[in-house]
């Protein structure tokens, strides 16, 4: 009678463990995790890149390259900042947000590649 019991505990025990396991893997850790974009970082190059197709000696094609460029940036920032957190299963946040020192992601790079900055 007593070992179906011992057995009893043990699955039960097992199963419990298991289960807190997946938990902390699958919805405490994620949430525990932060990335940092630093955002204003990725304007001021998107920014300089721009203002240096447009001060330059050229067509009016260049022109409108520039302003296509600005057009491209304006609709992709947004759709970009979107997919980061989709991406690292993680809150992403700007990092002028946090105070003190951030202890995260940095996520800045990814940000530039998918804005097309160097």
């Amino acid at each position: 009678m007593t070992r179906p019991l011992l057995l009893n505990a043990i699955v039960s025990a097992l199963l419990v463990a298991l289960g807190i396991t997946a938990y902390d893997r699958w919805v405490l850790r994620p949430a525990l995790v932060v990335g940092v974009v630093d955002l204003p970082e990725v304007y001021r190059a998107k920014e300089a890149e721009f203002t240096r197709l447009l001060t330059q000696p050229g067509s009016d094609a260049d022109r409108e390259r520039a302003l296509a460029l600005a057009r491209n940036f304006s609709q992709r920032l947004p759709a970009a900042l979107d997919e980061l957190p989709r991406e690292c299963g993680c809150l992403v946040v700007i990092k002028s947000a946090i105070a003190g020192t951030p202890h995260g992601l940095d996520l800045t790079a990814a940000l530039r590649r998918k804005v097309d900055l160097p």
